[in-house]
């Protein structure tokens, strides 16, 4: 029998919180990352270490939250609902598990939303 694997309540808040976010600041959380990605955002989206089926549960927690936005997203910019799918998922993973990452990887991949307004968790030390 496969295990079911459920997201963690940290996890789910913060999808909840991201997904439900108005399409402006779905954009601006997006173009904030790609601003980000050669500052050190790759490194930091690569430094997480998930298992596959936690990668994927996490990417279907943040799709299921988001396809009902999908018109309204791409209405308000074209290609924004897979770009918030996107940054929506990256910081997921870095809330999911914080303790693979350094404090700065975390609020760097966690950046995204904390500049519009978002809480995150925070990051504990080791």
């Amino acid at each position: 029998m496969k295990k079911e694997l459920v997201v963690d309540a940290a996890t789910a808040r913060f999808i909840a919180t991201v997904a439900a976010l108005p399409p402006e600041a779905l954009a601006a959380a997006f173009d904030h990352a790609v601003s980000r990605r050669r500052q050190g955002g790759r490194e930091a989206s690569r430094a997480l270490r998930l298992s596959a089926s936690e990668n994927s549960e996490l990417d279907h927690a943040v799709r299921s939250a988001l396809l009902p936005r999908s018109e309204e997203l791409n209405a308000y910019r074209a290609g924004l609902h897979s770009d918030a799918k996107s940054v929506c998922v990256i910081a997921a993973r870095a809330v999911r598990k914080p303790a693979t990452l350094p404090a700065e990887q975390y609020a760097l991949l966690t950046a995204p939303f904390t500049v519009v307004g978002v809480a995150v968790p925070r990051h504990h030390a080791n």
